[in-house]
């Protein structure tokens, strides 16, 4: 099963992206768990956390240097496979 395609990434509070899919689904992903492994620890930098983006490509919340996140994940269908793990807010509607 695959999630809804995203029409909407937006930077939030620190460290904290709203994901919303193309169903009227929001979620709130915070990403600070990740922000000690190599990969996330750039984002520390409010200013390239604030470049978080829909990547064009893959559809997926993203920021340069190829950073991403799944999206079958933010939308719960699919546990993450790493730990530490993003928190995730519970499905609202828009």
């Amino acid at each position: 099963m695959l999630a809804p395609e995203i029409s909407l990434v937006v930077a939030l509070a620190p460290y904290v992206i709203r994901v919303t899919f193309v169903d009227g689904e929001v979620r709130d992903v915070d990403i600070e768990p990740l922000l000690g492994t190599e990969v996330f620890g750039v984002l520390r930098d409010p200013h390239r956390f604030a470049e978080a983006h829909l990547d064009p490509d893959h559809g997926v919340p993203a920021w340069p240097g190829g950073i991403d996140l799944d999206k079958e994940v933010i939308y719960g269908l699919y546990p993450s496979a790493s730990t530490p793990r993003a928190l995730i807010s519970t499905p609202q509607r828009v």
